[in-house]
């Protein structure tokens, strides 16, 4: 395959075209998913196949195809090639990529367990494990528990001399518990919502998220909810855990700081970015406590490669710097634009789809206090855990965010469990508010694997390192369904 590949490189350049690229990728997929110790889900299969991006006068062309044979990818090529003139004959905006190294390189996920080396009998055997336990517990009524696992082996070479060989294991697993009692349901997710927690790792992920040491635990406060009274509208001081900031980091940030949205090529999909240009290095995000970084390099992360899908290295990036915005996530496109060079922000969700400016692992610097300090400080507040809803304008500017639990906070320790509870703010004026972030201790990676942006719809896995952190004067209230 890797000759055939080279002889369409080859094959490109002999059309005289300003540059090309092409991606094969093979993906090998399973997903597993027990409910109530019944196998609901269980999908495997694998995607093989090739994209091809040719840019010449100032226009892009794409075209994939399954690739079965040496006729087929050339055909491909000359439709990317076709596409591209087309473009360029009716486009009055003329493409520029910025400089990149052709970098000719190896990389592979670390990993201690091969997930598809695990019978899928073991697999199903763990989850039914979790939706035993929970439902021996008095009121749990519904335990779901799942496991997911992908692989992507990818050859990506281009006009310019790039030849690079990359595969990335991301594994992922959870479950939530279901409480019941007369008409009320109660839901609590572990360690995650959004299908679990992802990660570039292999099948340790299980056991090193203590999947079954859990669930006495989320089965117990998913009872304490059924009693619980709702969340009380007020204004007050909020810490939010690690894992309903990293949703939060997600949506009001990593989004927002994506260039092609802040230079209005990215609207029709979830909106653009009030990350105009002109407020780059000057624009007052947050309070001198947010550091926020992108870096694919981090291992573990979701959103972990060394390469993106221009063949650009990737890189630590930072994204806000005591408070102060500063940089994009990038293309070789978007960043010509600005006069700067890409930061490797490149991804396509298979070979079947053109790179988009995505993000990686998008995270907040950890703070100086313990967790149980910043609790200790705070006099009269709640703190919110695991992400149960989200709504966010097409700017990224006002949202609305409801958890699936909230705890009361009075004179600095934890009093009592609030059920239904969101709260609302203006993305500036939130991270302005914000006062404190717990130390390293508490931080951690968190990963989902459903991050969906472009027409045609793409999905992405991404990471956010994220440790609880303390927000003041924020409007609580209670969700109503």
């Amino acid at each position: 395959m890797k000759a055939l590949l080279h002889s369409v490189i080859d094959y490109i350049k002999k059309k005289g075209v300003d540059y090309g690229d092409l991606r094969f990728e093979r993906i090998t997929g399973e997903s597993i998913q027990v409910r109530d110790g019944i196998i609901e889900t269980f999908s495997a299969g694998e995607s093989v196949g090739i994209g091809i991006r040719i840019l010449n006068k100032g226009a892009w062309g794409f075209s994939s195809s399954r690739a079965a044979s040496a006729e087929d990818v050339i055909k491909t090529a000359d439709e990317a090639i076709s596409i591209s003139a087309a473009f360029s004959a009716v486009n009055p905006k003329k493409v520029r990529l910025s400089e990149r190294e052709p970098f000719v390189d190896t990389y592979m996920t670390r990993y201690e367990i091969d997930p598809f080396s695990i019978s899928p009998e073991e697999k199903i055997g763990r989850l039914s494990e979790i939706t035993s336990a929970a439902l021996k517990i008095r009121k749990i009524a519904i335990c779901d528990a799942f496991m997911e696992f992908t692989r992507t082996d990818k050859e990506f070479l281009s006009t310019d001399g790039a030849d690079i060989s990359q595969s990335i294991l991301t594994s992922g697993c959870g479950y939530y518990v279901i409480a019941e009692e007369g008409a009320q349901a109660q839901k609590r997710s572990y360690p995650d919502a959004h299908h679990g927690l992802f990660a570039t790792k292999g099948f340790e992920i299980f056991d090193e998220l203590g999947m079954k040491e859990s669930v006495e635990k989320v089965a117990e406060e998913a009872r304490m909810l059924l009693k619980a009274r709702e969340c009380p509208g007020k204004t007050t001081d909020v810490i939010l855990d690690g894992a309903q900031l990293a949703l939060q980091i997600h949506e009001s940030c990593g989004h927002p700081a994506e260039l092609d949205r802040a230079l209005g090529s990215e609207i029709s999909l979830a909106g653009g970015s009030f990350l105009t240009p002109d407020k780059r290095g000057s624009f007052r995000y947050g309070s001198k406590d947010v550091n926020i970084f992108a870096d694919p390099t981090l291992a573990g992360g979701a959103g972990s490669y060394r390469y993106d899908d221009e063949g650009v290295r990737a890189r630590r990036v930072d994204l806000v710097k005591d408070g102060i915005f500063q940089n994009y996530l990038t293309s070789r496109e978007s960043a010509a634009v600005i006069g700067e060079e890409s930061n490797g922000s490149m991804r396509a969700d298979g070979w079947s789809g053109t790179p988009l400016i995505r993000m990686s692992n998008i995270c907040l610097e950890p703070g100086d206090a313990s967790i149980e300090e910043l609790i200790a400080d705070t006099k009269d507040g709640i703190m919110l855990s695991t992400n149960r809803s989200w709504s966010i304008d097409d700017l990224r500017l006002n949202f609305q965010f409801g958890t699936e639990i909230a705890y009361e906070i009075k004179k600095g320790r934890i009093t009592q469990v609030f059920k239904n509870p969101v709260y609302f703010g203006i993305t500036p004026g939130f991270w302005g508010s914000c006062d404190g972030v717990s130390d390293k201790k508490s931080w951690r990676l968190w990963g989902l694997n459903s991050c969906a942006k472009g027409e045609p719809l793409q999905v992405a896995s991404v990471g956010h390192g994220a440790s609880p952190a303390r927000f003041r004067n924020v409007s609580v209230g209670v969700l109503r369904r």
